[in-house]
């Protein structure tokens, strides 16, 4: 991925955030949601990155109940 080009947003317009305000469609924080649209796409790759962790953690976590 080169860093230049803007990133597609992660949404996928299932909107509802959780007890820690991480929306449970993308797995971003809504400090995340906030900031992507002015974040260059250096940020933006972290944060998919981060949202990918989160939504891995959670599948694990509802595999384990």
């Amino acid at each position: 991925m080169q860093d230049e080009e803007r990133v597609a947003s992660p949404c996928v317009r299932n909107c509802c955030l959780d007890e820690q305000n991480v929306c449970m469609g993308c797995h971003r924080t809504l400090e995340e949601i906030v900031r992507w649209s002015t974040g260059p796409p250096s940020e933006q790759h972290e944060i998919v990155a981060r949202s990918r962790a989160r939504a891995a953690q959670r599948l694990a976590r509802s595999r384990d109940t």
